[in-house]
């Protein structure tokens, strides 16, 4: 995609919204802020405008994205609810969980923006500027990660102009975002809901308003990456240019180094430079810090970067999803 667009970076206030629901509805593309990280809007009833999404991300067009919508009420005019996904969205909505879900009869929502599967996945954010956004626009947003496909997701406005500058239209600038991590993706397709990404909001979380365990999904691996049926489910994402070198036991010359919690591991006084997720062992604080920290990283001209270890409970499941699609073969 050529990148010939004059980006332009604008506020929050009711002119800049205004300016950015003109741009959506002739088909342009608004980068916005969401409780999560900030999100690449389209319309999604306009295939061609997803079209130039996908172009613009450098996105494989059989990876589906996440629409969103003011409430539960504007879900269910696309997506089919079970009793399951009731019980989720009023708990979670608006809030970072994405539900997978049945279309619904009539879903007005492009097919290209669901990869042609006979699912959706939809979200109710949290976010003020992206729920007042939605509300001004009046249909469904497309909005996956505001970078590069695959690139390390962006948290600022300023994370989003150096993936995209001139391949989009707006940039919605309201500071850096809350959480830093995607939402949680559960599929409610079938007789057990199911974990397809972690994100932010944890898995004990969900199993407490469910009351059963959640299944983990695809149980097909293969299958999943070549047609995902979710957004980030390809086994490399998330990636910085350097490649990531996860739980050494020693930090080698010319590394740069990730750390977590008050202790680092032997040769991080070698390291190109040291950036720590959380030094309280925090894990609200390392997710919130997770791709800007690796951004910046990546920014130390190290090639690799070391990854200390991270608890695999709470957040801690979505972050170490994150960081072993970073650190997949590509």
């Amino acid at each position: 995609m050529p990148t010939t667009l004059a980006t332009r970076v604008i506020g929050t206030d009711s002119a800049a919204l205004a300016a950015a629901q003109r741009v959506l509805a002739d088909g342009g593309l608004v980068a916005f802020p969401t409780e999560t990280v900030y999100g690449l809007g389209a319309d999604a009833t306009d295939g061609r405008a997803v079209a130039r999404l996908y172009a613009a991300k450098g996105r494989p067009a059989f990876n589906p994205l996440i629409a969103h919508v003011t409430d539960a009420g504007a879900a269910r005019l696309l997506g089919r609810f079970d009793p399951a996904a009731e019980r989720l969205a009023a708990a979670f909505w608006p809030g970072p969980l994405t539900l997978v879900l049945p279309k619904a009869p009539g879903c007005t929502v492009a097919d290209l923006a669901t990869a042609g599967l006979d699912t959706i996945a939809l979200r109710v954010p949290a976010h003020p500027v992206a729920r007042a956004l939605l509300a001004a626009f009046g249909r469904p947003i497309m909005a996956p990660s505001a970078n590069r496909s695959g690139h390390v997701s962006p948290t600022t406005a300023e994370h989003v102009l150096a993936d995209l500058v001139g391949r989009i239209d707006l940039v919605i600038d309201a500071g850096p975002t809350e959480l830093g991590l995607e939402s949680t993706i559960i599929a409610c397709t079938d007789a057990a809901p199911a974990l397809l990404r972690p994100g932010g909001i944890a898995r004990e979380a969900i199993e407490r308003v469910l009351a059963v365990p959640l299944a983990d999904g695809p149980p097909d691996a293969d299958a999943a990456a070549l047609a995902p049926a979710a957004p980030g489910m390809l086994d490399s994402h998330y990636a910085p240019r350097a490649a990531l070198r996860l739980d050494p036991s020693v930090v080698n010359d010319g590394e740069a180094l990730l750390a977590f919690g008050p202790g680092l591991p032997p040769g991080a006084e070698r390291a190109v430079r040291v950036l720590n997720l959380s030094p309280t062992a925090d894990l609200v604080e390392a997710a919130a810090n997770l791709f800007s920290h690796l951004r910046a990283l990546d920014r130390s001209g190290a090639t690799t970067i070391a990854v200390t270890p991270i608890p695999h409970e709470g957040l801690g499941e979505a972050i170490n999803d994150r960081l072993r699609r970073a650190a997949a073969p590509r």
